[in-house]
């Protein structure tokens, strides 16, 4: 295949997922100080479809094109240096990191994010955006359609599989009841879901080898992008749900019947 697939994959930090996320003492967001960060798991599934992409052209170049680069992106505090370190150890060439502070300025709202990508993928000349669906800490799901509108490229969200047909991007995807198949020509967003496939860990010679691959430092600023104007919304209050009540056993049906007339359900 003559198509050669420069791709980006925009990863961010998120509170490790099996962490149970608690409210900070001003009731303002998510206590983040001093809790365990890792990869946003649905954009580490992004970067090993990426991997995969170049794996399986390797194996067959005449059903799959050749992937020339994979490169990651960030936006956040210094701390995020190490999930691109992550990154490129489990495979991709490269990374920048658009260096921002949180603490000062809050999280980067979905469309600030996308014009950030916008920019990037324009300068890095990418032809195809594998992004996750959302992130587990916001749970937006804006970000990936949000760019293919700037951009006005064809998007398929929530891809469980991902393949090509001639110069052609086929994705399949869950939808109510059933799956759905799109076909679109690149350039592309694709943003990916849980059952598209499992990650690899990174090995530890990958690991010593990804200390060696480039990163990038940028700010907002080279890509036009102005702090006053990012922040749109305002958090004004946080709270978590109320603990549930205890469940009441009954001895048989009739008295489960009379227990929601008791109650009012019935």
């Amino acid at each position: 295949m003559s198509t050669s697939l420069r791709i980006l994959v925009p990863v961010k930090r998120v509170i490790d997922y099996a962490i149970r996320p608690r409210v900070n003492k001003t009731n303002t967001g998510i206590e983040t100080a001093g809790v365990k960060h890792s990869l946003n798991p649905f954009d580490e599934i992004s970067l090993e479809e990426a991997i995969r992409l170049r794996e399986r052209s390797k194996k067959d170049s005449s059903k799959w094109p050749e992937v020339s680069d994979i490169l990651a992106v960030s936006a956040g505090p210094p701390k995020c240096a190490d999930i691109l370190r992550t990154s490129m150890a489990m495979g991709a060439d490269r990374s920048i990191h658009i260096e921002y502070d949180t603490e000062k300025g809050g999280d980067l709202e979905p469309l600030t994010v996308a014009k950030l990508l916008k920019q990037v993928v324009e300068k890095e000349d990418r032809n195809l955006v594998i992004l996750g669906k959302q992130s587990i800490d916001d749970d937006s799901n804006q970000t990936g359609q949000m760019l293919a509108g700037l951009l006005n490229w064809p998007q398929a969200t929530q891809a469980s599989k991902v393949g090509f047909e001639g110069d052609e991007v086929k994705v399949i995807r869950e939808v109510d009841g059933g799956v759905e198949t799109l076909k679109a020509k690149l350039p592309m967003i694709v943003t990916t879901d849980l059952r598209l496939n499992e990650p690899r860990y990174a090995s530890l010679p990958n690991i010593m080898k990804a200390k060696k691959k480039k990163m990038e430092k940028k700010s907002l600023a080279d890509y036009g992008v102005e702090e006053s104007s990012m922040r749109r919304m305002k958090t004004i209050k946080v709270e978590e749900p109320p603990p549930r009540k205890g469940g009441e056993k009954v001895q048989d049906v009739d008295g489960m019947i009379a227990k929601l007339k008791d109650l009012g359900a019935i």
